[in-house]
């Protein structure tokens, strides 16, 4: 049986494996977090088709200094905002990315680019975990996500459950903060505009290889 291809029907595979174990304390607080983010919907102040996006200090995999514009390059690009390598969900997308819309994009001469707030050998980690053959960067102290008006932070139920589990964000992210981005995409042009954005709020929820690709054929890119 092959597996399921859409990030949706992975994460419903994920959620019904874990139902059908004993229900725990962590994995609870979890899903009231998610129910809760569900329901608030969008912030205010998300960036928009047009903004421009500014160039920022990144860090690669090895801990060397990079920019975003030396990762995007001077064509189009899509970007991913992930929350780090500790997450089930960051793994299941962009190990779907990597199957299914890298080889798209590469045909396309579009960049792949996924930035979390993770240290560097978080960055590393999940590269080569799924064998990503795109760029995986960190971003310390969330600049880009914070430019794009996308920080959010895990509630307290959520933290104290993180905690249990053995994930202190404060250790795990390169500014030492607990703050994480909205798992988001955008698609930026080449002068580093802003095409689309696509952002969850509930972090279970991912942008499809396929709503990128149908958002890059309408902006023509």
């Amino acid at each position: 049986m092959t597996s399921p291809r859409t990030i949706a029907d992975r994460v419903a595979e994920m959620h019904a494996t874990a139902a059908a174990t004993p229900s725990d304390a962590p994995a609870s607080a979890f899903r009231r977090e998610q129910a809760t983010l569900a329901a608030r919907g969008l912030p205010p102040g998300i960036a928009a088709g047009g903004n421009f996006v500014p160039d920022t200090e990144l860090l690669d995999p090895f801990g060397a200094l990079t920019t975003l514009y030396a990762m995007t390059g001077n064509g189009a690009s899509v970007v991913v905002f992930y929350r780090g390598a500790w997450c089930p969900y960051c793994n299941i997308a962009l190990a779907t990315y990597r199957a299914h819309l890298l080889p798209q994009l590469t045909e396309r001469d579009v960049r792949l680019i996924a930035i979390s707030p993770q240290k560097p050998d978080g960055s590393l980690s999940m590269q080569q975990k799924h064998d990503l053959d795109f760029a995986v960067v960190s971003d310390p102290g969330n600049v880009v996500a914070r430019y794009l008006g996308i920080l959010t932070q895990p509630s307290e139920e959520a933290r104290a459950a993180q905690l249990q589990l053995g994930l202190d964000l404060t250790s795990v992210n390169a500014d030492g903060t607990i703050t994480l981005p909205m798992p988001a995409t955008l698609i930026l042009d080449g002068d580093h505009l802003v095409r689309w954005i696509d952002v969850h709020p509930d972090y279970s929820g991912r942008t499809e290889p396929e709503q990128i690709l149908q958002a890059l054929d309408e902006a023509r890119l």
